[in-house]
């Protein structure tokens, strides 16, 4: 490309979902789950063919940032609003600092195997020669309720149009999803500064844009209510494109991601009765259980649990209802047990 490509990697989640793990003085980027390195440095590990990186978090986690990035650059959010404000915030620090260039929008949470700058590079050339909005849209493995899909549009030279962005399903809506061949939306994005703020100014983020163009980030914020990139910006927008990925990739949203991480190689084990287990564990006749701790877990007599104990904290739940931990999270929250 004719311009510098900046990788700004998404850190300021809690990860409500890997409760117990993931607490909000511990949140789940900062963890390995079964590797030598974290999430988030596994994320800038990836993203190291990029000309620049940034990190961007809110202020509790900034410091903690540069244990696991080192050589990033780190833009704190100055206020938690979602990722419709902070992206709009980031792309217009990166603008200013960086000038005329493409960037690379990652979460910190995936776990990500294969030809991943391939694909990574192809979304910003795409981003840059359209002047739109580059989605990265994966190929699903099964139909899984936990993820937003992406229908494709009209084919272009490698990438496609999106028709339509659809959240959430059930699994019923998401197996026919699978069939007609969307795609799973991964939370990668690509595009320039200006081609993504000018998006904004025709959203809800138009406050937000306009304040910072005043250089009042207070005020900005102050106008915009916490708001998705995906409902505020690309949902409403005429000119974005998937680009596909035929890299193997999972959110690491919930617990039972952990059997999947298991399963492909990157775990501690799977026992002969199907439990995936990271961390120490005894079963005695249980089996196709999650199983996360930093002490010991014994299972006795159970089947398609997970269990997460860490600290002085333990969840038991169906691994059918893993989405289901931020209910408890929510609980925990309003009792300032958190």
């Amino acid at each position: 490309m004719d311009r510098p490509l900046v990788a700004l990697i998404l850190a300021g989640g809690t990860g409500t979902r890997l409760y117990p793990a993931s607490r909000s003085n511990r949140p789940k980027q900062f963890l390995s789950f079964g590797g030598d390195d974290s999430l988030l440095t596994q994320t800038v590990d990836r993203a190291a063919f990029a000309d620049e990186t940034y990190v961007l978090t809110r202020e509790a986690y900034a410091d903690e940032i540069h244990e696991h990035a080192p050589d990033a650059a780190v833009l704190t959010e100055p206020e938690p609003k979602d990722t419709g404000p902070a992206l709009v915030y980031a792309a217009h620090r990166v603008r200013e600092q960086v000038g005329d260039c493409a960037m690379l929008v990652l979460p910190s949470d995936h776990h990500v195997a294969g030809d991943f700058r391939g694909v990574a590079e192809r979304a910003a050339r795409v981003a840059v020669e359209t002047g739109g909005v580059a989605t990265v849209g994966v190929e699903p493995t099964r139909p899984d309720p936990g993820y937003g899909y992406i229908e494709p549009g009209d084919p272009q030279d490698g990438y496609f149009a999106v028709k339509q962005f659809r959240e959430k399903p059930d699994r019923e809506t998401a197996a026919g999803y699978v069939d007609r061949g969307f795609y799973w939306n991964a939370g990668m994005f690509a595009w320039t500064p200006e081609a993504f703020l000018q998006e904004a100014r025709e959203s809800p983020l138009e406050p937000l844009v306009d304040a910072l163009d005043d250089g009042d980030s207070s005020r900005g914020f102050d106008a915009v209510d916490p708001v998705s990139v995906d409902y505020a910006v690309l949902e409403r927008s005429d000119s974005v494109f998937v680009v596909p990925a035929d890299f193997e990739w999972d959110d690491l949203g919930a617990w039972d991601a952990i059997e999947r991480l298991v399963d492909g190689g990157s775990g501690e084990g799977e026992d002969d009765n199907d439990n995936a287990v990271l961390g120490d564990a005894l079963a005695v006749d249980a089996a196709d259980n999650v199983v996360a701790t930093d002490g010991h877990v014994s299972l006795v007599g159970v089947e398609d649990l997970i269990v997460a104990s860490f600290d002085d904290r333990t969840l038991v739940v169906p691994k059918d209802d893993a989405q289901r931990v931020r209910d408890v999270v929510a609980e925990l929250r309003e009792r300032g047990l958190f």
